[in-house]
């Protein structure tokens, strides 16, 4: 799938289960969610360019690295706010960016309500944090506003994908690289993954009816 990462490790698979399942209440969901988007975010991170720095440990001098892109990251709201906090402890300096659409129940299409960018000097480095790649119509939406902004390198992280949404999000931006962890099989007749794990917003937010 070109450009599509599927993260292998026996942490993500443990923590798969437990957002998967029905009975995990909000407050473990959320935390959950949490930790995979750690392990998504050391993944997406590990290219990102250093530059030499010296510095003074309590023995000596030693030549180091540190990062020197400017990264943002772009939660699509809402669900993708689940994944912020946990990649901030990572990119502590990132910036951070919003992003809202909601999808149309008939037409299944993304509607922009919110956006909050910059009009110029955009980021080197974007992370697009949003749970679920299911349609990819709020991905390519995503995708599409930095593009405009000119953010050079953008990455999308996503807990769950189906063939459908990375086909979409591939044949619009092939440069796009896409990190996972777990491809799951496909959409059902109202755009929901199957097996999935839900509504990610509402079992994060706590705001199942």
């Amino acid at each position: 799938m070109g450009r599509v990462t599927k993260i292998d490790h026996a942490l993500i698979e443990h923590f798969l289960a437990r957002v998967r399942d029905r009975h995990t209440d909000s407050i473990t969901f959320r935390a959950t969610v949490r930790r995979l988007s750690l392990l998504l975010a050391y993944e997406a991170t590990k290219d990102l360019t250093t530059e030499p720095v010296r510095v003074e440990t309590p023995l000596a001098a030693v030549e180091a690295r540190r990062l020197s892109q400017r990264v943002a990251l772009v939660p699509i709201l809402r669900a993708g706010l689940g994944m912020v906090d946990a990649v901030l402890d990572l990119l502590p300096e990132a910036e951070v960016r919003h992003l809202g659409f909601y999808r149309d129940e008939r037409t299944l299409q993304a509607i922009e309500y919110y956006k909050k960018l910059p009009a110029s000097n955009p980021a080197d480095v974007a992370l697009v944090l949003d749970p679920m790649l299911a349609t990819g119509g709020s991905a390519v939406a995503a995708l599409d506003a930095m593009q405009q902004w000119g953010v050079p390198q953008v990455k999308l992280l996503s807990i769950l994908a189906v063939p459908e949404g990375i086909s979409r999000v591939t044949t619009a931006f092939p440069n796009t690289e896409i990190y996972v962890c777990a491809i799951d099989s496909h959409l059902n007749d109202v755009g929901f993954i199957v097996p999935g794990l839900g509504d990610a917003g509402d079992r994060i937010f706590n705001a199942r009816a």
